[in-house]
């Protein structure tokens, strides 16, 4: 059971989901650039990693340019989608020895003794980004005209069509995805 004060406090936190989505958005596809500028041009810390060394410089190419998408907030779904690929790969690439090849190399399958928190942590934000869109503040939420809603999601109000409306030439009809195939 559900009490008053319960109620109240996810009424209360509703209305602040698509800024905090946004906020998460921009603040974890900052860090993510972040990696990417040290990899590629050793900015802010250390030093770049030479042009085209497989597979760092080519990660910190993926990881600069998604990372703007994703802050940015334009194509977020793809670009966060890609990028939590690259960090599972990351994972089983860098962190658990048997999939990277290393010669008599052991290590623990757990991110906390190998290592690989992070990557696993970034893999499944992007996860969440790539399934819950990309907040109100983004271009994505501008292009689609859905400044009120998460990019992406379906509209408040749903136009109901009566059974009889089908037939009649002045009621505008939806266009679905097979609508060409189908028989007038």
């Amino acid at each position: 059971m559900v009490g008053p004060m319960t109620a109240n406090l996810d009424t209360r936190l509703a209305s602040f989901s698509s800024p905090a989505l946004s906020v998460f958005r921009i603040v974890f596809g900052l860090l993510y650039m972040l990696h990417g500028s040290i990899k590629l041009f050793g900015w802010p810390l250390g030093t770049a990693v030479p042009t085209g060394t497989w597979p760092f410089w080519f990660a910190g190419l993926i990881e600069f340019v998604l990372g703007l998408l994703i802050v940015v907030g334009l194509f977020t779904r793809i670009a966060a989608f890609i990028a939590s690929g690259e960090m599972a790969f990351a994972y089983f690439y860098q962190h658990w020895p048997p999939l990277s090849g290393g010669s008599g190399q052991t290590a623990s399958f757990w991110p906390i003794a190998n290592g690989g928190e992070l990557a696993i942590l970034f893999c499944f934000g992007f996860l969440l980004l790539a399934t819950t869109g990309a907040g109100i503040a983004s271009v994505d939420a501008r292009r689609r005209g859905g400044l009120g809603r998460t990019a992406g999601a379906p509209p408040r109000r749903v136009d109901r069509v009566a059974a009889d409306d089908r037939y009649r030439d002045d009621v505008p009809r939806r266009r679905g995805l097979l609508s060409r195939f189908r028989r007038r």
